[in-house]
């Protein structure tokens, strides 16, 4: 009789079964460690404009500053001003929209003279976050139970919204 050389097709079949096995394991749990990280994320770009809001209201003290008006208005920063204060970076300050979304986040802040409110909610919820945040003038995070739009919705007053 012959001697085998290589593997038979059973042995290959059980070598491909076990990959997917393992990575039907492993892909869920990938998939939720990067919701975490997004979130994460999401929780330290509202701190970034907590901070940006309570150093735009110090320098200019008639009102907040939307979301637009913290960032540098461009894509460099040039002389700051009252409609470009370079107090946040680009990339968050044009994260309006879920095209543009920040790690999976899309943000909101909602300004007036003497209050402000941020949001951050999923740009695709349940893929990129379960989770929305949200933040006002007395900087304190909540987090909210996201929808299905992915819009910010300016529900950060209501009886859903948890402390951090």
């Amino acid at each position: 009789m012959k001697k085998q050389r290589g593997f038979s097709l059973i042995e290959l079949l059980i070598v491909v079964a076990i990959i997917l096995i393992i990575a039907a394991i492993a892909i869920p749990n990938l998939i939720r460690s990067k919701m975490a990280a997004n979130e994460a994320s999401a929780v330290a770009s509202l701190r970034t404009i907590n901070t940006g809001e309570v150093t735009y209201n110090t320098t200019y003290p008639s009102s907040f500053a939307a979301l637009s008006s913290l960032g540098p208005g461009a894509a460099t920063c040039g002389t700051p001003a009252s409609a470009n204060a370079c107090l946040i970076d680009n990339l968050l300050a044009s994260a309006t929209t879920t095209a543009k979304a920040k790690s999976g986040y899309v943000f909101l802040v909602t300004a007036t003279a003497s209050t402000y409110t941020s949001e951050a909610e999923p740009a695709v919820a349940g893929s990129t976050g379960t989770r929305g945040f949200c933040s006002d003038q007395n900087l304190v995070l909540f987090y909210i139970q996201t929808g299905s739009s992915g819009v910010p919705s300016g529900s950060c007053k209501t009886s859903t919204a948890t402390p951090l």
